[in-house]
């Protein structure tokens, strides 16, 4: 079955997306009908429907855990029936555990590929694993460099330093894009994920791009550049950059914030450099376009993106789930935590972590999809 037919949404898109900044995740199962229960969760105006019992078994992406973390207290105590539980791990064993029928749902920064799919069907009889769209974010390049609080990288630069093609803080690309900063003449210690990471994935698109033939890799959720250090998870990543002078890494926006890293901009070739936030992330995220078929909502991202004001190193996590064939004991709570997830409410609740609210097209569609997980 073909997986990249893509469609435009372009218009409709952007005014979801800018609304949404302004304003500002095995046997066929049955699906009861009737809630267990219904609350009003604190701090939001939406009621969230506690559909089923007992526990809700999730994993991969660390870039989304902080979403989740904030999304499951919301709905634990709007429904304290269902106990959400998910572990990180990062992208590559989520998608494994779910494979391996060890979790309901699996968080990933990359779109299934298509012997994933493949793998699914035997944990989702009768059906396949799909991917949903959930929590949009964008990868900050972060970087500790003493007396130094504005960056300007490019996608060429960002290449070479993260292969160690350049290697001192003053090499002439970097202070070329940075007139009037003093870099200093030490050591780049440039640190990546030692997981596979849809992070990676993601960032690895990015310089596959925009980098003018500089990253010789394809993109991958694992690492394949020369040189730097390694660290598991983005949290990992961040405590890296945070403790080491002179140092670089990419992490999830959320964890910079909550480490209070700094971001460097990038130059996209728009007439500004395009600093890494969630207004900027949402204005490449309005031009995104569907890719996957049928219930599958995996999107096609602008990396290239010369947009003004567009930041294009971006990232969405989906939350794998079977189409059909979902375990019998968790797919009415599945269904009640993914429609709550996929709501306004939640969507505008992770909006002050650093996450990027999703279009209202987008979410519509996962609502749909969710719907009609069986």
């Amino acid at each position: 079955m073909p997986r990249r037919a893509t469609f435009p949404r372009r218009s409709a898109l952007a005014a979801a997306a800018a609304a949404a900044v302004l304003t500002s995740v095995t046997a066929c199962g049955s699906d009861p009908s009737t809630p267990t229960a219904a609350s009003t969760s604190p701090g939001s105006s939406a009621s969230i429907a506690c559909n089923g019992s007992g526990q809700l078994l999730g994993a991969g992406s660390t870039a989304q855990a902080n979403a989740i973390d904030l999304w499951k207290n919301t709905f634990g105590a709007a429904c304290p029936g269902i106990m959400v539980n998910y572990s990180g791990g990062g992208s590559g064993a989520g998608v494994q555990q779910f494979n391996e029928g060890k979790v309901a749902f699996a968080g990933s920064d990359a779109a299934l590929k298509p012997a994933e799919v493949d793998a699914s069907k035997q944990v989702c009889p009768g059906g396949q694993g799909i991917d949903l769209p959930m929590v949009a974010g964008l990868v900050s390049i972060v970087f500790n460099v003493p007396g130094v609080d504005k960056l300007v990288l490019d996608g060429p630069t960002i290449a070479k330093i993260f292969d160690a093609q350049i290697t001192k803080w003053n090499d002439p690309a970097i202070t070329a894009l940075n007139p009037g900063v003093t870099l200093p003449d030490t050591p780049i210690q440039a640190f990546h994920r030692s997981d596979d990471s849809g992070t990676t994935a993601n960032l690895t698109a990015y310089l596959a791009a925009a980098s003018n033939g500089a990253w010789p890799y394809p993109p991958s959720k694992t690492w394949a550049a020369n040189g730097g250090q390694s660290a598991n998870g983005s949290a990992g990543v961040s405590a890296q950059v945070k403790q080491v002078e002179n140092s670089i890494g990419y992490v999830e926006l959320s964890y910079a914030q909550t480490n209070n890293l700094k971001s460097a901009a990038v130059n996209t070739g728009a007439s500004q450099p395009v600093d890494a936030t969630a207004a900027n992330a949402a204005t490449t995220f309005a031009k995104a376009q569907f890719a996957g078929t049928g219930s599958d909502l995996a999107l096609n991202l602008d990396y290239a993106t010369k947009d003004e004001g567009a930041y294009p190193i971006v990232l969405v996590t989906y939350e794998i789930v079977c189409d059909k064939g979902n375990k019998a004991a968790s797919l009415p709570a599945l269904k009640s935590f993914l429609t709550y997830t996929s709501s306004d409410a939640a969507q505008q609740a992770i909006s002050a972590t650093g996450y990027v609210p999703l279009p209202a097209e987008i979410t519509s569609k996962v609502k749909s999809a969710v719907s009609q997980l069986s």
